[in-house]
């Protein structure tokens, strides 16, 4: 029995055995290839899935901004040091690696786009090794610095409308911008200040020297013949006088831009800024000859401009001739990198925004000069933009032109007067309803799109001007010294609607019978569509027989 059994389980044995050396079917490897395949590729796809919801919601989380971030500066902190590892191997490991390189990945899908939307880009940036959070700003960077004119003011006007960034993006932007750039977001009305470093430090004044004497200094190393007689004599008397005897000179007013400048009034207790300015006025008519502007800046007149410019922060008369400089400097295109350098673009964007008519306007007239991306117009001395004063995309139809008349301005004839009582009452009432300059506030928020231009002539005859050539009193001079400054600011190039008070009139009058002699100014009388007239003596005034003090003894006795 137990034989039979034994042979019963060998043959058992041998049957399996035999059943194993069987190779198996075809199709059930075929469906075991499928099954680790299927296996293989399933967890390929979770990893994935895995690692890019891990890098998307680590680049959420590095986008979003805290919003408690002001609450938290209300109560009281400590700085608490974060120990950061040197161990390269944390800093560089393969997750880091990845994130860095799915980053770059990612930077060069919004450039492609950006270039295939918005037009070519140069690859000035396209090395910068940038976290995540500062695409946008360097991707605008990149686009203000493009070949393309359009992608250019595109990009300075998206950053002029960003408000959102933290200080350090704004810093990025202001030392990586180019001078163009800089220079547009001056000129964008919507700028954030934070767009403009501060001025480099100013070099130490010399040991025993005072602001005065680096003045003359600089007027006594500009060129001193082959001047306008008012010149020479300005210079002369800023160089040669001393502070106690301009201290003690009385009355008289002096001036060559407009404004008539009483120095004994407003400066005799304070000497030295008294010769500072018979130092500026000197300045002023030296910076419309381009080749002292040269020597101006080769001698660190920028530099000595802004020193006074800051130390007479509460004097606005200095300010306006130092801005009157720059101005007439920035005429000059070769110098326009020298002084973007200096520092002087932040002073002008902070003054530009300034609520004081006068200062907004000379800071408004030194950056469109500066400004050659969207200006092809130069504005000389005397003629003052005061609608659009920023960068703009409404074309301008008209050009409106205000002519003061004598002993007016470009600012001041133009106010809203009433009697002091009424004036209080009207600022109190409503602070938006007065306005020292109506053409820039009234006239520029009914029509914007007129190109609105106020000049201003000296019409002050003082004692020292009677040292000045004749010529220079006559409404022909001035005529036709107006006449080539406006057509330099792009008068003629359309309609022109002039508006005219006393002897403005007559200069009008003068300046489009000259237009008219001469073929280069035709376009000035031919583009004429209308002369308002004020108070314009068209047959003769018999006050212009006697002087300015003969005419002041004269009201004074009514």
């Amino acid at each position: 029995m137990s034989s039979k059994m034994s042979l019963a389980a060998y043959c058992v044995i041998c049957c399996r055995r035999i059943r194993t050396l069987t190779p198996p079917p075809k199709s059930t490897t075929y469906w075991r290839d499928i099954r680790n395949l299927i296996k293989f590729t399933g967890s390929l796809i979770l990893g994935g899935s895995l690692f890019l919801t891990y890098e998307v919601l680590a680049l959420k989380k590095s986008l979003t901004l805290d919003t408690q971030v002001v609450e938290k500066e209300k109560m009281k902190s400590y700085i608490y040091v974060h120990t950061v590892s040197l161990d390269k191997r944390e800093n560089y490991g393969i997750t880091y690696q990845a994130r860095k390189e799915l980053h770059k990945a990612l930077r060069k899908v919004l450039a492609t786009s950006a270039k295939i939307l918005r037009g070519p880009f140069a690859d000035t940036f396209s090395t910068v090794d940038v976290e995540d959070h500062e695409c946008a700003v360097w991707l605008l960077l990149r686009k203000s610095q493009s070949g393309d004119r359009a992608a250019r003011l595109q990009a300075v006007q998206e950053m002029s409308e960003t408000h959102h960034w933290q200080d350090y993006q704004y810093r990025i932007i202001a030392q990586a911008c180019d001078l163009r750039t800089l220079i547009g977001l001056a000129r964008s009305k919507e700028s954030d200040l934070r767009f403009f470093l501060p001025p480099p430090p100013l070099p130490s004044l010399k040991e025993d020297s005072s602001i005065e004497e680096e003045l003359r200094q600089l007027l006594a190393s500009l060129p001193q013949t082959e001047l306008d007689e008012c010149i020479q004599y300005f210079t002369s008397l800023a160089l040669s006088e001393s502070s106690q005897s301009l201290a003690a000179q009385k009355g008289g007013l002096w001036c060559f831009g407009g404004n008539g400048l009483p120095y004994a009034e407003s400066f005799g207790e304070v000497p030295s800024a008294t010769v500072e300015m018979f130092c500026l006025e000197a300045l002023v008519k030296h910076s419309e000859i381009p080749t002292h502007c040269d020597k101006i800046e080769a001698n660190g007149g920028l530099q000595l401009l802004q020193r006074l410019y800051q130390l007479h922060k509460d004097c606005p008369k200095i300010q306006r001739n130092i801005m009157r400089i720059i101005g007439n400097m920035a005429l000059n295109e070769h110098l326009h990198s020298t002084i973007v350098r200096s520092g002087w673009v932040s002073i002008l964007a902070e003054a530009v925004k300034s609520h004081r008519i006068m200062e907004a306007s000379h800071a408004a007239r030194t950056l469109a000069n500066l400004d050659r991306e969207t200006m092809q117009e130069k504005y000389q001395d005397g003629v003052y933009v005061l609608h659009p004063q920023y960068r703009t995309s409404q074309p301008i139809k008209a050009d409106v032109l205000f002519i003061h008349g004598l002993m007016g301005a470009a600012f001041k004839t133009w106010r809203q007067q009433d009697s002091e009582q009424v004036l209080t009452e009207k600022i109190l009432e409503d602070e938006a309803s007065y306005t020292t300059c109506w053409p820039k506030t009234w006239l520029a928020r009914d029509c914007p799109a007129l190109r609105i231009i106020s000049v201003e002539y000296d019409t002050s005859l003082s004692d020292w001007r009677t040292r000045c050539p004749m010529e220079r009193k006559s409404i022909a001079f001035r005529s036709n010294e107006l006449l080539r400054k406006l057509r330099a600011a792009g008068v003629g190039d359309r309609p022109v609607i002039w508006v005219s008070h006393s002897m403005g009139g007559l200069l009008v009058k003068k300046m489009l019978l000259e237009a008219s002699k001469k073929p280069e100014m035709s376009t000035v009388i031919n583009n004429t569509r209308g002369i308002i007239f004020y108070s314009v003596p068209h047959h003769g005034s018999h006050l212009a027989e006697y002087s300015v003090l003969s005419k002041g003894n004269i009201y004074v006795l009514s």
